[in-house]
């Protein structure tokens, strides 16, 4: 084996020259569990044996042993397209305490990861973990929980970071699919979301350094792309499509302190312009970095961000 270095995107990831891929966080997994401290039950799925696409399920204590039908959340987790699962601590706890406190149904995607599985994996796997959810609209998919317990009237998609990209994506391609869903999802999250391009963008012109690496990263994700970083699948002002947009609200949530604010400021700003027609909201929180709910959920912005966005959830009803 050699040592010789392909790609050095430390602290994340590590590529050498002979095919070898070394993570270095986001490796850890948990099982599915009941959690004692939110009453939340969860449990795992494969979606497609050939792709490995798979996903943990959520439910709150509240649908145990009822037929009540509740708002669902389709989640895609971050990790610059290469690292974490739906399966990790972070992401499981996460889960758990938004299911917990919005009293819905989630179905988080654990998709494939580049650099082993190129974009546009993730994407693909993504869209068919969602028309594998739509599989259940007459109670006869392969989750007995979704079956009984989801309302398909009320869906929302929502990421962090990189899984926030591929919430925006799934959501465009929902508003120019000729394929029929007939699940109806009624907004979007996007948590610190993971945009770039080729022109620096507000504090991006003093921070070339780590605009060069988040650059890197979608390249490692994504080496076939003809335009790099204005790629329109990570530049949003290139997408010609998004103000197809297949929902009606989005919620857009950036940290103060992440390099990726501006991006996700500019992504609302863009989609007010498109001609879309929906409503766009944002919040702020101060004094934070990328992705610290994560990390510190039990901080006071950490609870009052997982509050706006069950707020955003529960106050999008039929209609």
């Amino acid at each position: 084996m050699s040592d010789e270095l392909a790609h050095d995107l430390s602290p994340l990831i590590r590529v050498y020259k002979d095919g070898r891929v070394d993570r270095l966080i986001g490796t850890e997994i948990v099982p599915p569990s009941f959690d004692l401290k939110t009453g939340v039950q969860s449990t795992d799925l494969i979606i497609s044996v050939e792709t490995g696409l798979s996903t943990r399920l959520y439910i709150p204590k509240t649908a145990i042993n009822t037929t009540q039908k509740l708002p669902l959340l389709i989640y895609f987790h971050g990790g610059g397209f290469c690292i974490e699962t739906a399966f990790s601590p972070v992401y499981h706890n996460y889960l758990n305490s938004i299911v917990g406190v919005a009293n819905i149904v989630a179905v988080s995607v654990d998709y494939r990861r580049a650099p082993e599985h190129r974009i546009p994996a993730a994407y693909e796997d993504s869209w068919e973990a969602l028309k594998w959810v739509d599989s259940h609209i007459e109670g006869k998919g392969s989750s007995e929980w979704l079956n009984s317990h989801a309302d398909f009237d009320r869906v929302f998609l929502a990421g962090d970071s990189a899984g926030a990209n591929i919430a925006n994506n799934v959501a465009i391609r929902i508003g120019l699919s000729e394929e029929t869903l007939r699940i109806k999802v009624r907004g979007i999250v996007l948590v610190h979301p993971y945009f770039c391009g080729k022109e620096p963008i507000g504090e991006e012109a003093n921070k070339l350094e780590i605009k060069a690496y988040v650059d890197d990263l979608w390249s490692l994700a994504s080496p076939s792309s003809a335009d790099g970083s204005d790629d329109p699948l990570i530049n949003p002002e290139k997408d010609p499509s998004l103000g197809r947009l297949g929902c009606g609200k989005v919620l857009v949530c950036v940290a103060e302190k992440d390099f990726l604010k501006d991006r996700g400021l500019y992504y609302g700003e863009l989609l007010k312009k498109t001609g879309w027609g929906g409503d766009v909201e944002l919040m702020e929180t101060k004094g934070e970095e990328h992705v610290f709910h994560l990390f510190n959920s039990d901080c006071d912005e950490a609870i009052a961000m997982l509050n706006r966005i069950v707020s955003f959830i529960n106050s999008s009803g039929k209609g």
